[in-house]
């Protein structure tokens, strides 16, 4: 058996000082949105527990679906990275940008670099630099395939939309019909839920494509983040339901109103066409400060 963690958005706070010029435009924005509500709802408090719960299960790999960040200033990419390491060893973790981890275009490169050891390919060499191209990437784990996607791209103020773009889309579906011929359990990544109804400013531009690429290639399992909602969703394909899941912001704390902080487990097993997947849910229950299982089922196999 092969077990995967998966969490999200964990906004890591708070942000730090910064000079003005560093916060006109969409980053002003930004810092009010923190200070008028996200200090209040997410905080160290709800993550640390959290994370200890986390790691004592003992998972083969942690999986890391975006916004580490919450305005992209440059020092907040070194918390983001010691966060990263805290969790684990770079090759037992994986993460993939969120929309906050390239907010603005002159932080667009920021999590490249300050993060590369986390969102490189298996074939990357470690001197080469990242950039959009670099996606997807994969990481060959025991049966499982990492297929991580980036969805980030710098919106407007007001807006927080992202894009796969037809270039990686190509990619990904030779990346996976190359990884099912390989016999793996495919997990793709993505920061942008491709499933459900959200407003236009939230939205992933181009998920109608992203799932005829999954409904095509085939995968076994997508993660993604970004609503701060637990969530289920399903992708056809061709004789297999695809499952697609969110996961609430792991600092988010036990009264806030899209859920409380969470992350789940994936205990995968079987064989190519007789896979298995039980998924576990464990976090914070509205009104408790204890971090416990949450709910159990099996998505894949069933």
């Amino acid at each position: 058996m092969y077990l995967l963690a998966h969490l999200s958005d964990p906004h890591l706070g708070p942000i730090p000082e910064a000079r003005i010029s560093e916060l006109l435009g969409k980053r002003f924005f930004g810092m009010m949105n923190w200070i008028g509500a996200r200090r209040r709802n997410f905080g160290a408090a709800t993550l640390a527990p959290l994370l200890t719960d986390l790691l004592a299960q003992g998972a083969d790999h942690i999986a890391v679906t975006g916004d580490l960040v919450n305005v992209s200033l440059p020092s907040e990419f070194d918390t983001g990275a010691t966060f990263l390491t805290s969790l684990g060893a770079p090759d037992a973790v994986t993460v993939v940008p969120g929309n906050h981890d390239a907010y603005v275009h002159s932080a667009l490169a920021y999590h490249l670099e300050h993060w590369a050891p986390f969102l490189s390919g298996d074939d990357t060499h470690p001197d080469t630099p990242l950039d959009r191209d670099s996606f997807p990437f994969v990481r060959r784990r025991g049966p499982v395939a990492i297929v991580g996607v980036s969805t980030a791209i710098p919106t407007a103020i007001f807006l927080a939309s992202g894009a796969v773009g037809r270039a990686q889309l190509e990619r990904l579906s030779r990346t996976l019909a190359e990884l099912k011929r390989e016999g793996l359990f495919r997990v793709v990544m993505i920061h942008h839920p491709p499933v459900g109804e959200r407003p236009f400013h939230r939205d992933l531009r181009d998920a109608k494509a992203f799932r005829k690429v999954i409904a095509e290639a085939g995968a076994e399992l997508v993660l993604h983040g970004h609503d701060h909602r637990a969530s289920l969703g399903w992708i056809d394909t061709p004789g297999l339901r695809v499952p697609v899941v969110g996961v609430p912001s792991a600092s988010a704390g036990p009264e806030d109103g899209r859920g409380a902080g969470r992350y789940n487990l994936y205990r995968i097993s079987g064989e190519p066409g007789a896979w298995r997947c039980e998924m576990e849910a464990r976090g914070y229950m509205a009104g408790q400060t204890d971090v416990s299982s949450r709910e159990r089922r099996i998505i894949v196999g069933e």
